[in-house]
């Protein structure tokens, strides 16, 4: 009975692992290359799954962006030349985390861009409204206002 225990308990931990996609014929022999490889992979975004890295996808592409990454460190590549021979095949989308060169920079600042000019704005409303008086009820009634108020109480 324990043994049983033992066993349905080793199976629900293993089946709770994140399972890998990487098929047993893509692993490169040298263990060096490897690490760098599952290093790279972890950095590169499936193109079908969007927001998994390549190892975790069993999508075709993912395969072959697999296979690409352990070519190019195989031909010799380092990682920044792997990287770079990616990104320039397949745009920066390939990545998760996006760089801030280029005209990435402006997504980057937008939205502490936007939040600066909403508080510009706020200011400036709030400003414009205390020169004003304050709000309209704070301020009272004008003299012919009055004038007519007191027409119609007396009446």
């Amino acid at each position: 009975m324990i043994r049983m225990f033992k066993a349905v308990m080793a199976v629900m931990l293993l089946s709770m692992t994140p399972a890998l996609a990487v098929q047993p014929d893509e692993v490169l022999e040298d263990p060096v290359l490897e690490e760098r490889a599952r290093d790279l992979s972890k950095g590169l975004r499936c193109l079908v799954c969007r927001n998994e890295n390549i190892d975790e996808s069993n999508a075709d592409l993912a395969r072959d962006l697999r296979l690409l990454v352990r070519e190019r460190l195989v031909a010799g590549d380092s990682n920044d030349e792997a990287m770079d021979f990616i990104v320039d095949r397949y745009g920066e989308y390939v990545l998760l985390k996006p760089t801030t060169r280029g005209a990435n920079w402006l997504l980057w600042a937008a939205g502490p861009m936007m939040l600066v000019l909403a508080l510009a704005v706020a200011l400036m409303y709030l400003r414009k409204r205390s020169v004003a008086g304050g709000a309209p009820e704070d301020r009272g009634l004008s003299e012919t206002e009055q004038a007519r108020l007191k027409e119609i109480l007396d009446e």
